[in-house]
């Protein structure tokens, strides 16, 4: 809950990056709760971070009971997943009809993604947040400010301030900076500070950072070949 409350709490550098969006409790990986009365606690920090908890899911009962006694709802385990068009078929309807309706929801579905593009450098205090969209910045990115895109980040100069690529959940954004010194970097949420120095050869170098795709929620560093 501390590192919770120091980065999105009242008095982080960044108390507004939520805005009282809905959060399902998966207790999946949690197997008792010792101290029933953490739960009640656990969730008044969320909502302090702009974080509405409205339902839970895969809780054992003594879990469950406390959720359900904190105004929790129960939510399934598997969402169920909606009915593919093809099953949506009418009788007598003709087969041309069906394949325009395909291609038109195919359409929606896949927008381009936009871009922001920012050309002055970013002072300490400043935060950017590219809401749906990839964010490049061509000026460096100091120490105390904060640059947040629900896409990729790409710093085309020294980064040394906050990045959080992903913001809303897109564990495939990445970070790529010409030159790599980041007071915190993050992707979905998972992030990592300066308190834990890069490597060598990763630290002021070009490099990318990427989540791993082996389910561990780890942040790679890796190397741009210049």
């Amino acid at each position: 809950m501390e590192d919770l409350d120091e980065q999105f709490g009242p008095d982080s550098q960044s108390p507004d990056f939520f805005d009282n969006d809905a959060l399902v409790l998966d207790f999946s990986n949690l197997e008792s709760l010792s101290r029933t009365e953490a739960l009640p606690q656990f969730l008044t920090k969320l909502r302090q971070c702009r974080l509405k908890p409205i339902a839970f899911r895969n809780a054992g009962k003594t879990i469950a009971d406390e959720a359900l006694a904190c105004g929790l709802i129960e939510a399934p385990a598997d969402m169920p997943r909606g009915k593919p068009v093809t099953q949506k078929k009418q009788v007598e309807k003709p087969v041309v009809e069906s394949v325009r309706e395909v291609v038109r929801e195919v359409i929606r579905e896949v927008p381009a993604q936009s871009t922001l593009v920012i050309d002055k450098p970013l002072r300490s205090g400043q935060k950017v947040y590219a809401r749906g969209a990839d964010l490049v910045v061509l000026a460096m990115v100091n120490m105390g400010a904060e640059v947040v895109a629900d896409g990729n980040i790409h710093v085309y100069a020294p980064l040394r301030g906050k990045a959080m690529a992903g913001a809303s959940g897109n564990t495939q954004a990445r970070i790529f900076s010409l030159c790599l010194e980041p007071e915190l970097i993050s992707i979905a949420g998972v992030y990592r500070t300066s308190e834990n120095p890069l490597s060598k050869d990763i630290q002021g170098k070009p490099a990318q950072v990427r989540l791993s795709s082996d389910g561990q929620d780890k942040l790679l560093f890796e190397a741009l070949n210049s």
